[in-house]
């Protein structure tokens, strides 16, 4: 690829990373007039989900904001982003109204943490929230049943069932589990909500509809619409840190706030997906640098993709083990292209590598997984070059000679210009031009066979009826 391309490339992928839609905002109210801020968190709860909300509150506060709605739609996430999020939640100076909404959304493990330690709660008909048990990055937590610990069961349909309970949970699995249990519990205790019920979220996975989450008084009504969601808000009087206050939003204008360039691009490469390619890009387009000295793009846009990719690598959950065993596979590949073993590196590399993969981004933990199908691609592919590299290899072993002594006696060729007995001309030998000598005189044109070699020069004599010129 010429250097032109590379740019075009180069430019094309840095568009494609941080372009995204258009954001769609609501009205916005006029400069110093009442409004109420909304936020908008959809997806996984991860670094850039924290770090969008801890600068829109921020950012809303300093506009003089009535109240902010944080409309949720997540399956879940990381502990350490989720706790960062409430942190925010509970030190911001105006009240955080957590509505999950539109029908069809959820708030569903750390989303129902965040959804608890905001002071007024709502949610939308047809959406859920629950499942809260932690995920250790480690190995699966254990979920305990709510019978054993006391909790009173829910009708069938309000919670998930529970697998039954190894022998023994080590002490770190509890750990975990009882610092979630001892989170939400605050967190329902401060904003007067149904504690029995969070502590069944965590213990036993408990989900509930929002008709049942407003029976039970896990939130605190439900509402259809922002229009609806503000009505019921109004009057209501919440705890904002140490004091009290009451909501006066009723018919305030809503103003959205997007996520900013720098959160929309955290959460571009943050997603397991687009880090694993950027890995990949990286680490190859080394590679490629590595084999072509001198073309300088491949190793520019391989060195941004890996330093990006390993910056997202570092947020998130990563198994250190898959990483391992995907630079073994990557080292295996490359060897195989050194040291010829008829595949046998060249096998274990790809094998490893996939292995690693697969590995490399903890399961359990919502939203955060590579794409099977992109794995599988990339293992294809390798398996393909990697017998493409054999059969050239193998090519190359079984090929015959040109340059040896041998084979150079074995051809014949033309003649470019006459020659004086014993004196030296040029002639066309093998597809080469060759400095010839013959002991006869020959015209230009003659065909000759070569004789003999002494270094550079080829001693030639006529050529017999029937003998070719080789090609």
């Amino acid at each position: 690829m010429s250097r032109k391309g590379w740019v075009v490339w180069s430019v094309a992928l840095l568009a494609a990373l941080t372009w995204t839609p258009p954001a769609v905002e609501a009205p916005v109210a006029p400069s110093g007039a009442a409004f109420v801020a909304r936020i908008e968190v959809i997806g996984p709860i991860g670094p850039a989900a924290a770090e969008y909300v801890h600068g829109a509150i921020q950012h809303a506060t300093d506009d003089g904001a009535k109240a902010i709605v944080l409309q949720l739609d997540t399956p879940g996430g990381l502990t350490e982003s989720m706790r960062g999020m409430v942190a925010d939640i509970l030190a911001a100076r105006v009240p955080v109204i957590g509505y999950v909404a539109p029908a069809g959304a959820r708030a569903a493990s750390a989303g129902t943490y965040i959804l608890y330690a905001c002071p007024l709660a709502a949610m939308a008909p047809a959406t859920h929230l629950g499942a809260a048990t932690p995920v250790d990055l480690g190995g699966g937590t254990p979920m305990p049943s709510p019978l054993d610990n006391g909790l009173p069961t829910s009708s069938k349909s309000t919670h998930m069932a529970a697998p039954d309970n190894k022998a023994g949970s080590d002490a770190e699995d509890n750990k975990v589990l009882n610092d979630a249990v001892a989170m939400i519990r605050s967190l329902a205790q401060m904003h007067g909500r149904n504690m029995v019920w969070a502590e069944q979220a965590v213990r036993g996975a408990a989900t509930l509809t929002a008709s049942e989450a407003a029976a039970q008084h896990v939130i605190d009504f439900v509402a259809a619409d922002p229009s609806s969601l503000l009505a019921q808000s109004d009057g209501r009087t919440v705890r904002l840190g140490e004091q009290s206050m009451t909501l006066a939003v009723r018919d305030l204008p809503i103003r959205d706030y997007p996520p900013n360039w720098r959160a929309r691009f955290l959460g571009i490469i943050t997603n397991p997906t687009i880090a694993y390619v950027l890995l990949l890009a990286g680490v190859y387009g080394l590679i490629l640098e590595a084999f072509h000295p001198g073309s300088f793009f491949p190793g520019v846009t391989g060195g941004i993709c890996l330093l990006i990719g390993l910056y997202a690598l570092q947020l998130l959950p990563v198994s250190y083990a898959g990483l391992t065993l995907m630079a073994l596979g990557v080292a295996l590949l490359v060897a195989e292209a050194f040291i010829p073993t008829a595949g046998v590196l060249g096998v274990g590399g790809v094998i490893a590598f996939v292995l690693g993969s697969i590995m490399l981004f903890r399961t359990d933990v919502p939203g955060y997984t590579v794409n099977l199908g992109v794995i599988l691609g990339i293992g294809c592919s390798a398996i393909i070059l990697l017998a493409l590299l054999l059969r050239l290899v193998m090519r190359a072993r079984h090929a015959r000679r040109f340059n040896d002594d041998e084979q150079m006696l074995q051809n014949t060729g033309e003649l470019l210009q006459a020659i004086a007995a014993g004196g030296q001309g040029w002639a066309r030998i093998g597809g080469e031009r060759w400095r010839v000598q013959s002991e006869a005189a020959l015209p230009a044109g003659a065909s000759v066979r070569v004789v003999s070699r002494h270094g550079l020069l080829l001693w030639v004599t006529v050529a017999q009826a029937g003998e070719g010129e080789s090609s």
